[in-house]
């Protein structure tokens, strides 16, 4: 297939379930095909849908593959036939679905890679809570982790992104009209996932992710199509920092004008500061001012960011073009009024160059105060100085002689020579040691000819006048040497400065661990001026065709391996920093070496802290392990005395026992041997779950399967059980199920009073997911201990229990129990019962496909 192009991928984005991603995907194909495109259905999931199904009419569809799993069969994307039928556009619905293990792949979106190599164009929806980079805040919201996930990336690559965007409350008129669920689900989805703040928190993370991509879109095409020119699509307020002290003034002035502009959002791309580290030396910044300086804008909402520049304005400019800045914020000039004799600033400089973009001058405390003299630069005096040297060079000495010319000698020969000797010197100072050799060399011809007898020739009467023109040359040279080197050494110094800042303020934001890696590579991304940074990781396994893969990288696409780059720095025997854009020099190389050391400690870090988990992970263990010795001392002892004297008394030749007698100790073994199996039982279910050795084996299945075998250890009249019969069923283990519930069942009996049902279990499905209630009358658990119940060898209390005996178990069945649950993809939480009491919520993926996520996350 290597001579078939890659199939172009377009996605509809929903914020949430029911918005319409499905059906405006289905419009979209009945649009093609009415157009004469060749075009199937792979596979579409209507959610029962009227007006989905509806859409279905008409156009091809592949048949479904079933996939057999653990006595089950589910439907699936037949990808082979897909591929056999290699169609010009295929629809594929739910990017995020995982596949019934045995497939050809995990996922629904390695699926679709295959069908785009192919050279098949894909339309395909998904929800944004299925991206990786918002799982965490998603669950935050809506309380529900996403199960299912899908990199950013893959989706950040398609070429076409829609976002299918409804307003909460259109959205909840939807679902209350029975469009989106069945009428039972209804009244709990809306009290639930479908709650308005829900849906407008996750129509916000929508609409600014896809604003996030819209932006990296712009600034691709501006780039591809070199467009340097503003386009005023969002404000964005540049403020330029000297490092000095009235940066603070400028920050907060920047700050109010990006905050007031129409679409200002408070989440740090409006506002961006930027410090030029001049390789002149003129910024002559205190590192720890910047760094506060740097603190206060991030505290605003803005990004800092400094890059090297021998000219201010030009650096300044290109960052804010380069950002598609519309606006520059400036202070105005601190120079004193003699040094602006010699030149206009950068501020009105930035102005006049400035184009489209507004500039805001800015008066502060510090104008007019001065800022130190100007210091020369070496062959970074630029082209400009260069040509006024050579300018100088031809036209200072002609100027000279011609106006010495009337005076016909009448000055002297000594003085002639000090006068153009001023002038070699002159060049020398403008333009370099070139410049001032040639001055010398024409201006010791011109005293030659006009001014050494005898004048008009060549010819040199007296040997001590031509002594003094080898001398006039020698010394024009010599100063002029020295010139340069002095403009030489003044500019390695503030080329010193201007990397010692740059690498200050490196340490001051990595060295305490605050700054992720990515921060790290866009910093040396922005610093050098380069389009391309990738971390690359050596492939020590070898499956890597180019030995390399990208740990991590910013700005376009990366190198895959060293030789893609135009510059690379070796950080370790296994990392390299591998560069695109241009070719560094070596002086910028040096800084560029500890960017690479601040990047691998960057790395360590990360092995680190990963090695700290695991570390944890063995002290608790260890603590566990302990606590288990503890235990076992004590509460396994008890039953175990129990039944050795009720025996001993069964055996005692000595007792006259009577029938009734026999028959309470029988039971009080029975009993103890029935508490042991539970002690035992609970210790060898925490051990595994330490060690990692709980593997569930996930099915569909109904909750009420296992009710009732969950509430065997238990007194019949102790328990009231509402489950209504057409639950959803229940993905995950029965079997650990059962147990997780039966533990917490028996600890709510254990805290109820005695006299009827006390304890409450019921079932109840909504927001794609089953909840178990175990609603107990007991005393209740303080708010701050409701997670420390869950705990192993936690026993808060020790009351009596509902029989009046004293409590037992070593403190595990609610750790076991969470355990379990959380093993299943499930949720184990507490919440006080309305009365008094406490409530234990089990809360379980309820969808009948194996992996699956929570069946209102993959709505169309």
């Amino acid at each position: 297939m290597s001579d078939v192009g890659r199939g172009r991928l377009r996605v509809y984005l929903g914020a949430a379930p029911g918005v319409g991603k499905t059906y405006a995907m289905l419009g979209e194909a009945h649009r093609r095909r009415d157009r004469g495109t060749d075009l199937v259905v792979a596979f579409v999931e209507c959610h029962g849908r009227q007006k989905t199904e509806d859409l279905l009419d008409g156009l091809e569809i592949v048949p479904r593959r079933h996939a057999a799993y653990r006595g089950a069969t589910f439907p699936e994307m037949d990808l082979e036939k897909v591929l056999a039928r290699r169609p010009q556009v295929a629809l594929v619905d739910e990017l995020a679905h995982t596949n019934v293990p045995g497939s050809r792949h995990a996922k629904r979106w390695q699926d679709v890679e295959e069908i785009l190599d192919a050279g098949i164009d894909v339309i395909a929806t998904v929800n944004v809570q299925h991206l990786e980079s918002l799982n965490d805040v998603v669950e935050e919201i809506t309380g529900v982790r996403q199960q299912e996930t899908i990199p950013d990336e893959v989706v950040r690559r398609a070429d076409q992104i829609e976002l299918v965007d409804q307003t909460p409350q259109a959205l909840r008129r939807r679902m209350a009209h029975g469009n989106i669920y069945p009428p039972e689900k209804i009244d709990a989805a809306l009290s639930n996932y479908f709650r308005e703040g829900n849906l407008t928190a996750l129509r916000e993370l929508a609409l600014l992710w896809v604003a996030d991509r819209v932006d990296e879109g712009l600034a691709r095409y501006r780039d591809e199509h070199g467009i340097t020119k503003t386009w005023e699509a969002r404000e964005r307020v540049v403020v330029a920092l000297t490092g000095g002290a009235e940066g603070e003034t400028l920050i907060r002035r920047a700050a109010r004008i990006a905050h007031r502009t129409p679409d200002a959002q408070p989440r740090g791309t409006q506002l961006m500061a930027v410090h030029v580290a001049r390789a002149d030396g003129l910024s002559g910044a205190d590192p720890e001012v910047l760094n506060k300086q740097r603190t206060l804008v991030e505290s605003l909402g803005g990004t800092y960011h400094q890059v090297i520049g021998d000219d201010v304005p030009r650096a300044l400019l290109g960052f804010a073009r380069g950002v598609n800045a519309t606006q520059i914020v400036l202070g105005s000039s601190r120079r004193s009024a003699f040094q602006q004799i010699f030149g206009p600033g950068v501020g009105q400089t930035v102005a006049r160059e400035s184009g489209d973009i507004d500039v805001h001058i800015v008066t502060h405390e510090e104008v007019g105060k001065g800022r130190g003299l100007i210091p020369a630069s070496a062959d970074v005096l630029g082209r400009r100085r260069r040509v006024a040297g050579w300018v100088t060079a031809v036209a200072g000495p002609l100027a000279l002689a011609a106006a010495l010319y009337p005076f016909d000698g009448g000055l002297g020969l000594t003085t002639d020579l000090l006068l153009f000797l001023v002038v070699t010197v002159a060049v020398g100072l403008i333009g370099g040691v070139w410049q001032s050799v040639v001055s010398a060399v024409l201006g010791s011809a011109l005293l030659n000819y006009f001014f050494t007898p005898p004048v008009h020739t060549w010819t040199i009467a007296e040997s001590e006048n031509a002594f003094a023109l080898v001398v006039f040359v020698a010394v024009g040279v010599a100063v002029a040497l020295v010139v340069h080197r002095a403009a030489l050494r003044s500019a390695q110094a503030a080329r010193a400065r201007a990397e010692a800042s740059t690498l200050s303020l490196l340490a001051t934001g990595f060295v305490g661990g605050g700054q992720s890696l990515l921060t790290l590579l866009e910093r040396i991304r922005e610093t050098f001026g380069l389009t391309t940074v990738a971390l690359l990781e050596r492939d020590a396994d070898g499956t890597d065709k180019n030995g390399w893969h990208v740990l991590e990288s910013v700005g376009g696409t990366p190198c895959a391996g060293p030789d893609d780059a135009d510059t690379t720095v070796s950080v370790t025997d296994a990392l390299t920093l591998a560069l695109r854009g241009q070719t560094l020099p070596a002086d910028d190389r040096r800084v560029l070496a500890a960017f690479a050391s601040q990047a691998a400690a960057v790395v360590e870090r990360r092995r680190l802290a990963h090695q700290a988990m695991q570390a944890k992970a063995l002290a608790e263990g260890n603590r566990i392990r302990t606590a288990l010795l503890a235990a076992v001392s004590h509460d396994l002892r008890t039953p175990l005395a129990s039944i050795k004297a009720s025996v001993s008394a069964l055996r005692s030749e000595d007792l006259a026992l009577d029938e009734e007698d026999e028959s309470e100790l029988l039971a009080g073994i029975e009993e103890s041997a029935d508490r042991l199996d539970g002690l035992v039982g609970n210790l060898l279910d925490m051990s595994r779950l330490q060690t990692g050795a709980v593997r569930p084996q996930p099915r569909p299945f109904g909750v009420d399967e296992i009710i009732p075998s969950a509430l065997l250890a238990v007194p019949p009249d102790a328990v009231r059980v509402e489950a209504p019969p057409d639950l959803p069923p229940v993905l995950g283990d029965p079997g650990l199920l059962e147990r997780a519930l039966a533990n917490v069942v028996e600890n709510a009996v254990r805290h109820s009073p005695s006299g009827g049902p006390a304890v409450l279990v019921s079932a109840s499905a909504h927001s794609g997911r089953v909840e178990l209630r175990v609603a107990d009358r007991g005393p209740g658990v303080p708010d701050d201990a409701k997670e420390r119940i869950f705990e192993p060898f936690q026993r808060l209390g020790d009351a009596p229990t509902r029989g009046g005996g004293s409590r037992t178990g070593v403190g595990l069945g609610l750790a076991v129990a969470r355990g379990f649950t959380e093993a299943m993809d499930g949720t184990l939480r507490a919440e006080d019962t309305p009365g008094g009491g406490l409530t234990m919520v089990f809360s379980l993926p309820g969808r009948v496909a194996v992996a699956e996520d929570v069946k209102e996350t993959t709505g169309g």
